[in-house]
């Protein structure tokens, strides 16, 4: 995977939210004593939600994140036999409001901040969630701007979304930079215009499908290193 990085054009970093500045992995603790594999039904939990997130937007029927992530642990419950009434799926859903966040995170916002490159977030997450992660991750005196796919109402990969997310950072589109964990989101900030980069975390494999990443970093820190900072 050849890198087509072009650090001198990046005036904004952008960042996603879930699996990339927070562990979703984390929402297994919720599960202890509900079904038999936590970490298993806690991984489908969010699949759902974000192909969910996909189907919403190609149909253009909007729901909150968390509204759909609520769906994604019924479903993610169903397949393991286990039925939950409204009130205790909320209850559940209710830790994508104190996930832990990643030991780079805050570190790597006030290198980017100090650096002048306004460390921002564009997430499908709604308002209410995106207001715990900002709080969790220690990042309030750093972060630039929060975009929630809610202003819109579509979700990634739109292309109108991280145009929308260009103009409220007030960059070019061209001139930014979004960092994800999610293949699917550097794809589509490539198509909109971004460079998109691939947080690998745990060394994995780029997907068959589609453009390779603009750059692949394992952390917030090396992401800082290659933009000078």
């Amino acid at each position: 995977m050849e890198p087509t990085f072009e650090p001198e054009r990046v005036e904004t970093v952008t960042f996603d939210s879930y699996g990339t500045l927070v562990d979703t992995g984390a929402a297994s603790e919720v599960l202890d004593g509900v079904v038999d594999d936590p970490v298993a039904v806690a991984r489908r939990w969010r699949e759902n939600a974000l192909f969910f997130s996909v189907v919403a937007g190609a149909l253009e029927e909007y729901e909150t994140y968390m509204e759909m992530h609520c769906d994604g642990l019924r479903d993610a419950l169903r397949a393991e036999g286990v039925a939950l009434d409204d009130e205790r799926v909320v209850e559940l859903n209710d830790v994508y409001h104190r996930l832990d966040p990643y030991e780079d995170v805050a570190r790597g916002f006030d290198r980017l901040a100090d650096a002048g490159y306004s460390p921002s977030i564009l997430s499908n997450g709604n308002p209410e969630m995106l207001d715990s992660l900002v709080e969790t991750t220690g990042i309030e005196t750093s972060v630039e701007v929060v975009v929630s796919a809610d202003e819109v109402r579509t979700f990634k990969p739109e292309a109108s979304l991280y145009e929308h997310a260009a103009e409220r950072v007030g960059t070019p589109v061209d001139r930014v930079a979004h960092v994800t964990a999610h293949w699917m989101d550097v794809q589509g900030a490539d198509n909109a215009g971004m460079q998109g980069v691939w947080l690998d975390r745990d060394g994995g494999e780029w997907t068959a499908f589609g453009e390779d990443p603009s750059l692949v970093v394992a952390s917030l820190d090396e992401c800082c290193e290659r933009l000078g900072c």
